[in-house]
């Protein structure tokens, strides 16, 4: 079980790490979405199921949803056949 933990403790700073060096605004909000989920677990292992549940609600649902939805409003999520396009104007 001390593994388990040392694992999830791992991908915990990998996951805090790898957001701030992420160019790439969609990937920031699900590497942020897995942080969340992650922490769940860690509160669950710690015999805290209440924190558990908030922070699954709140930080892998809410805020990911509402990431989502600014990042549709800023038009920072296109397709990808509008970056080819932009792509190939430019070249």
């Amino acid at each position: 079980m001390e593994i388990f933990n040392v694992i999830l403790l791992a991908f915990l700073v990998i996951c805090a790490v790898s957001v701030s060096f992420s160019k790439n605004l969609l990937n920031s909000v699900l590497i942020f979405m897995s942080y969340s989920l992650i922490m769940s677990i860690i509160w669950m292992l710690l015999e805290s199921p209440d924190l558990a549940i908030t922070e699954a609600a709140v930080g892998a649902g809410v805020t990911s949803i509402l990431f989502f939805v600014t990042l549709k409003k800023i038009h920072a999520l296109q397709s990808e056949q509008q970056e080819e396009e932009r792509f190939d104007e430019q070249n």
